[in-house]
């Protein structure tokens, strides 16, 4: 499988295992998980996608850059970016002291007003890096705002932190940020 199809099927994973797992015939458990083995079958039945086998969805669980999802046993579960159903546990942790959020700039009032909101989203996710949340603002926005979330304060104050893999990860989820750990919006420079 090269690069290209390994991305293509990692979106229709995305598809199932985080927006829409009933348009594939899954039901998901209440944090997210569904046998391997279904989540193959679900794919194969669509047309082009008829080759797909275990190995493959297992290689793009395991080449994925954003770490995506997660496999236990005869399990597979997308880790996080759920908009509907499933809504995964997450054990708590210390953030960073620094963490990051890119937004499409329309977002901006309503932000300075009432914080970060998981909106459709199960959770609001943080990246520890300027870069990785330009890319993740980048899919609503060309130029998306940045902002520098004062993670250590908001700990401090008691919002609670996970991560998908229950410790130090490249993404945090919380379930919203009050204005006040906001530093809106920053450049790389001021990063």
């Amino acid at each position: 499988m090269n690069a290209q199809t390994a991305i293509r099927l990692s979106k229709l994973m995305s598809l199932a295992l985080r927006h829409n797992p009933g348009a594939f015939n899954l039901t998901l458990d209440e944090n997210g998980w569904v046998a391997l083995e279904a989540i193959v079958t679900s794919i194969t039945v669509r047309p082009k996608w008829h080759w797909v086998q275990t190995e493959h969805v297992r290689h793009v669980v395991d080449v994925s850059d954003k770490k995506r999802f997660e496999i236990q046993g005869d399990n597979i579960r997308a880790r996080y970016g759920h908009s509907r159903a499933a809504r995964p546990t997450y054990q708590p942790v210390e953030p960073p002291a620094t963490l990051y959020h890119g937004t499409p700039r329309r977002n901006l009032d309503r932000i300075r007003r009432e914080g970060l909101q998981a909106m459709k989203r199960q959770y609001v996710h943080l990246s520890t890096t300027w870069e990785m949340a330009v890319t993740v603002g980048r899919r609503r926005d060309y130029q998306p705002a940045l902002l520098r979330i004062r993670a250590d304060e908001a700990h401090a104050a008691g919002i609670v932190f996970g991560t998908p893999s229950g410790r130090e990860d490249d993404i945090y989820l919380v379930e919203a940020i009050p204005p006040e750990f906001i530093a809106f919006p920053v450049d790389q420079a001021s990063s």
